[in-house]
């Protein structure tokens, strides 16, 4: 019983310290999305949904973004640059 209760304390706590780890992500200034729209733009795409900024890694993270091709893509920016594309 006691390891029971230990265990279910132990998820407790990993979940409390989990939980700030998603609250690290936040909505793309309105200058910051103008930036990336700039980026995508001169990469072919033509339409995206949601912008944010991905404090841990430092990133821009592009939901939905369709590209002049016809595909759906997750897209990652740094310094005004593309480091991933991934086919939604």
């Amino acid at each position: 019983m006691q390891k029971i209760a230990a265990l279910a304390g132990s998820l407790a706590l990993a979940a409390t310290l989990a939980a700030p780890a998603l609250a690290d992500d936040r909505p793309a200034t309105a200058a910051e999305r103008s930036s990336v729209g700039s980026v995508l733009r001169a990469n072919g795409f033509t339409s995206w949904q949601r912008i944010e900024f991905d404090r841990d890694d430092r990133k821009f993270e592009v939901d939905n973004a369709r590209h002049a091709n016809g595909g759906v893509y997750d897209v990652d920016i740094r310094n005004g640059a593309i480091i991933k594309r991934e086919r939604d």
